[in-house]
């Protein structure tokens, strides 16, 4: 037996979930004493395709394909499926991203698996099932999944597992299976990404901002600090209601859900709402001159003052810090 991997590629490159996604199969795959195989679609380079090999993937299923070279959910989900069956896979991982949530149930009925989604550690097996333990309650609960089909389907949450190099020298093969003409009804003409920023479902540093901002105008500190921490922006709901910001920035329940390492929130009362879609984050620090505020009682670190005060005096101190 075996375990598959998705890795999902963007414009020919791997991003750091793919990587932490490959590490966490390697490890379950180390845990039942098989191999490891990683599928891509796409046209990517081989070079990029043999970097798979240094977080564990020992043999590399290549899918290229002009009628691929977009996202379309149907005709993935088919081939990932094909490849498990192919690979003898008993465990199929993907990441738990945007696409992945897509794949991952469509996967799992052509396969009739099991699957859990939102997954935050490995699987236990000590006791003879399949346990894995998730997300759940948008973020406000752990759950933990028994697993009893025979091949199962894990989503594994950006951050949740870190990446892990081990260092194996992967084979490149090429697979083209059939793509059934129904696979292919829904085209994806173009996908419109944002360039030059951080993606916030990658990202292990946020800088989030809310209404304490009083207005699109200041949002050039939040920036400027994302831009010296490496940090992806976010907000609240109620400014990407307001257009101060754009709505693909929005981290909460009805938005984003996120789990960055660190989690800095200015001027964010701490809604429920906000929180849910927040509360995996390692480490959250609020910025807030409410002392009541919300935030607060889930907050690892908090700064009671006024943000338009203390935002600049972290820039400065940062400045310093790096020069």
């Amino acid at each position: 037996m075996s375990v598959l991997v998705y890795v999902e590629q963007v414009d020919g490159k791997f991003k750091k979930s793919v990587f932490e996604a490959v590490s966490y199969a390697k490890a379950i795959a180390d845990k039942q004493g098989g191999g490891l195989t990683a599928i891509s679609i796409g046209n990517v380079d081989e070079n990029e395709l043999k970097a798979l090999g240094k977080y564990g993937a020992s043999k590399i299923l290549n899918v290229s394909n002009d009628q691929l070279k977009n996202f379309i959910n149907q005709a993935y989900a088919s081939i990932i499926a094909e490849a498990a069956k192919n690979e003898n896979a008993d465990v199929v991982v993907l990441s738990n991203s945007f696409s992945g949530k897509g794949l991952a149930p469509r996967i799992a009925v052509k396969l009739k698996a099991g699957l859990v989604d939102g997954a935050i550690e490995l699987p236990q097996t000590d006791s003879g099932k399949f346990l894995v333990k998730k997300n759940a309650f948008s973020g406000k609960a752990f759950a933990v999944t028994e697993l009893t089909s025979s091949v199962k389907i894990i989503a594994l949450n950006p951050n949740a597992f870190g990446v892990k190099e081990s260092g194996v020298d992967a084979t490149i093969e090429a697979f083209s299976p059939e793509i059934k003409a129904t696979d292919l009804t829904a085209i994806v003409k173009e996908i419109v990404r944002a360039t030059n920023k951080v993606s916030l479902p990658d990202a292990e540093l946020v800088v989030s901002a809310g209404r304490g901002l009083k207005g699109p105008e200041n949002w050039g500190m939040i920036e400027e600090l994302a831009d010296l921490l490496g940090a992806a922006t976010a907000c609240s709901k109620p400014v990407s209601d307001a257009d101060w910001r754009p709505h693909s920035e929005h981290v909460g329940q009805t938005g984003i859900a996120i789990s960055p390492n660190l989690y800095i929130a200015i001027g964010i009362s701490g809604a429920i709402q906000h929180l849910a879609g927040v509360s995996s984050s390692k480490v959250i620090v609020v910025i807030n001159k409410d002392p009541e505020a919300p935030f607060f009682k889930v907050a690892d670190y908090g700064i009671v003052g006024d943000a338009f005060e203390v935002v600049p005096k972290l820039i400065e101190a940062l400045k310093a810090h790096k020069g």
